[in-house]
């Protein structure tokens, strides 16, 4: 079966030299339906656990529900329909959530949600390297995701993702079809200066 193409270094050019990993990193949606093991999927939160954070007080959490299980409709349901019409071949679905105080004192943790993001990205990565689609989203519920998933108070809902296998891109709608490629980067000119801010509004 002829699966979504995953070297997208073949098609990205950096404009500066930089590890092939990083323009292999993409998010495909065409995903194959077949189950990841327990084994594979807690590789990629072994990775997420080591990225860096204010007092080192990995904030980050993350709730998952593997296909075909109980807890799977509990988290397909947050998802807008867009998202549902691709995300139901995912293996897993994942939602990502930062507790907002350190736990040592309970004071605010003002980075919780950049250290998260952190530790999404070393998710990410790793997802890529082991050749699966991690591919994140902002369109579900997010309240709802609070009440059916029965988190606290002291926590923000961030994120999901979808995790899978890949899968052909001839099955996805016309639509998505066109979208199923690496997506370019913004210049490094307009995301970084020296100095004071100077970038163009």
């Amino acid at each position: 079966m002829a699966t979504v193409k995953m070297n997208a270094s073949e098609v990205r050019k950096p404009e500066h030299a930089i590890d092939k990993l990083f323009l292999d990193r993409w998010s495909p949606r065409a995903l194959s339906s077949e189950p990841i093991t327990d084994k594979e999927l807690l590789g990629l939160f072994e990775a997420a656990k080591w990225a860096p954070s204010g007092s080192n007080g990995q904030p980050w959490r993350f709730l998952y529900a593997h296909r075909d299980t109980d807890n799977w409709p509990f988290f397909f349901n947050l998802l807008v329909e867009f998202n549902q019409g691709w995300a139901k071949n995912a293996a897993v679905l994942v939602v990502m959530i930062s507790r907002t105080t350190f736990e040592h004192n309970d004071k605010p943790c003002i980075t919780h949600a950049f250290d998260t993001g952190a530790a999404w990205g070393y998710l990410a990565l790793q997802g890529s390297l082991r050749g699966l689609v991690v591919h994140g989203m902002a369109g579900f519920d997010y309240e709802k995701a609070r009440r059916d998933l029965q988190i606290p108070e002291g926590y923000e809902v961030h994120a999901m993702a979808a995790i899978g296998r890949p899968g052909r891109k001839e099955d996805l709608p016309a639509k998505l079809q066109e979208r199923e490629v690496p997506s370019d980067r913004k210049q490094l000119a307009q995301i970084v200066c020296e100095g004071k801010f100077s970038f163009t509004p």
